[in-house]
């Protein structure tokens, strides 16, 4: 996470995930559809891995009543989030720190999007229970991030296709080759079926999956 404390990585973070993540925008709406199939039109909404702003901006535009709290370790993708809300950050409030740092709810319902790859496998566990516990029962979480096979040759192969696609939607090739390179050395990413396992591990149920891009997957669950 060290990378979204340098100025130049988070003020050219907006421009990321579109080229990165499959279907970016049509996935966070998406997970707003299936947050708003159980929340009440005056929801509030955590958001776990906030900076930057983009989940809670593209939440807010589409749900005018709902209000936020929004949760990430980067202060300066705080600063970032701030930016990008505009307007919108009136109906925001922004909490430096884990998910500890959050308030206590109980809201109606949570995102993480493209975070808990960040996160080693027993912090992502207490994470996700500590995201539960502060949702009203019944409250739907959408999740998504890097998540593919681990077997011999697949998660090279699936770095290979990540890579592939930033390098079709315009990132410098050679820069699309080094992201590879550092996301498999430091990401601690998991199967899909241990991802799966860990939200029931959690305390979820109803868990199922929305959203599949090359190396990212999605799911939703519920409290």
């Amino acid at each position: 996470m060290d990378a979204f404390s340098d100025p130049q990585t988070v003020a050219r973070y907006a421009e990321g995930p579109p080229r990165q993540v499959p279907g970016f925008a049509d996935m966070q709406r998406m997970a707003m559809l299936l947050l708003a199939e159980r929340a009440p039109d005056a929801a509030r909404v955590l958001v776990l891995g906030a900076g930057g702003g983009l989940e809670i901006k593209a939440f807010a535009e589409a749900q005018p009543g709902w209000r936020f709290d929004g949760v990430d370790p980067s202060a300066e993708m705080l600063d970032l989030a701030r930016l990008t809300l505009g307007p919108l950050l009136a109906r925001a409030d922004l909490h430096h720190g884990l998910i500890d740092i959050a308030p206590e709810g109980p809201f109606d319902a949570a995102a993480c999007i493209l975070t808990l790859h960040f996160v080693e496998r027993e912090e992502r566990l207490r994470t996700l229970r500590q995201v539960r516990r502060r949702l009203k029962p019944g409250a739907p979480f959408a999740v998504a991030h890097f998540s593919f096979p681990q077997g011999e040759g697949d998660r090279n192969l699936w770095l290979s296709r990540y890579a592939a696609f930033a390098a079709a939607s315009g990132i410098v090739p050679a820069q699309a080759q080094k992201a590879r390179s550092m996301i498999g050395e430091r990401l601690p990413i998991l199967a899909p079926e241990e991802d799966e396992q860990l939200l029931r591990d959690a305390g979820f149920g109803g868990v199922s999956l929305f959203y599949a891009g090359f190396a990212f997957r999605g799911w939703v669950a519920y409290a």
